[in-house]
């Protein structure tokens, strides 16, 4: 079982001066201290300051294409690159690596996903070359076509040099694990990529009628990240691609408080999981987008160490830089190591380019 360490007071000057967000507003955490000198986050040493690697960006082309559909967020249709770059600045964040959100590309049309992911792409790799240093791409895949994807792959990478890729939890009736994806996990296991994966409401789950007014995003979202993490480890495909890094969003979906039970499971997938299913959970990455509280966080440290953890926010339809920074500091779950770790140091060492 991995513990938490035990946390510095809320006031330790190099915890605080780790997550700029929080420094800005002055006394953080109820601690009733003043900034620090040089604690506006926008004023932080670059070297200081947060990265975000669960960030979201809305292409005129993808909102032309996706208008009206199911699980699109309203706070889509007013993205603007200046929006996340004044989030970003308020929030002490240097660089922000940005992804495609629900509801994703795929609607039943290959020849419309293709158009959508290239145009997508594109406007991300622009995105990247306008504000330097700001941003980074994780390239959209035009999933479930497999020659589709690996074409997208070698175009994001070679051309585009896009920092990673996004993946969604499902396609249709499919999650991630399922065979007909492995030429895609080859090929990016091959280019030894670094992958977020977003989760969706998958096609059997999103029109349940079990409580008036809840949204699939307040359950299905995690549910769906779960039975994917699933899916790649009981198919083999976690330890038949072993060098794809993989970063799962919101903390693990509910994995962190199913874990003991799937490890029961795991006795029946020897071959699979030689180890167990929490020696899988062990090689990956989390995000802190969504689930920057003390009950998601202290149950994902009993399965990792802080140095699986990343900075991520969801903006825009999530939290701004400035909340996620001071929630992470709330939870009183982490020392000033971890926090610079999970602010900056762990996405560092996932792409280093980020630190210019």
């Amino acid at each position: 079982m991995v513990r938490p360490p035990t946390p510095l007071n809320p006031c330790h000057p190099a915890r605080r001066r780790l997550l700029g967000a929080a420094l800005r507003l002055g006394a953080v955490a109820g601690c009733g201290c003043a900034a620090w000198p040089g604690g506006a986050a926008e004023s932080s040493p670059r070297q200081d300051r947060i990265i975000d690697l669960h960030h979201h960006f809305a292409p005129p082309a993808w909102l032309a294409g996706v208008r009206g559909r199911p699980l699109l967020q309203p706070a889509n249709n007013r993205w603007t690159p200046q929006q996340s770059i004044d989030d970003m600045d308020a929030g002490g964040v240097a660089v922000a690596v940005v992804s495609i959100t629900n509801p994703g590309l795929w609607f039943g049309d290959p020849a419309q996903t293709r158009t959508l992911a290239r145009a997508c792409n594109d406007y991300g790799a622009q995105l990247v070359g306008d504000h330097p240093g700001r941003f980074g791409l994780f390239a959209a895949l035009p999933l479930p076509d497999i020659d589709a994807s690996l074409a997208e792959i070698e175009r994001a990478f070679d051309s585009l040099k896009a920092d990673g890729i996004g993946l969604y939890t499902s396609y249709g009736d499919k999650w991630l694990g399922h065979p007909s994806l492995r030429p895609v996990m080859a090929e990016l296991n091959r280019r030894k990529a670094l992958v977020t994966v977003h989760p969706t409401a998958a096609d059997c789950c999103r029109n349940l009628d079990y409580a008036p007014g809840v949204g699939p995003g307040s359950l299905e979202y995690g549910t769906d990240t779960s039975r994917a993490i699933m899916g790649l480890a009981f198919s083999g495909d976690a330890l038949r691609f072993p060098d794809i890094r993989f970063i799962w969003s919101h903390a693990g979906g509910t994995v962190p408080f199913l874990a003991e039970r799937i490890e029961a499971a795991a006795r029946s997938a020897p071959a699979a999981l030689p180890d167990g299913f929490k020696a899988a959970l062990r090689r990956f990455h989390y995000d802190t987008a969504g689930a920057s509280n003390r009950g998601a966080l202290a149950s994902l440290l009993q399965l990792v160490s802080a140095r699986q953890i990343v900075f991520g926010t969801d903006f825009p339809p999530g939290a701004s830089s400035s909340a996620t920074a001071k929630a992470l500091l709330d939870t009183g779950l982490f020392t000033a190591e971890d926090l610079r770790a999970i602010g900056r140091d762990n996405a560092l060492h996932l792409l280093p380019r980020l630190a210019v």
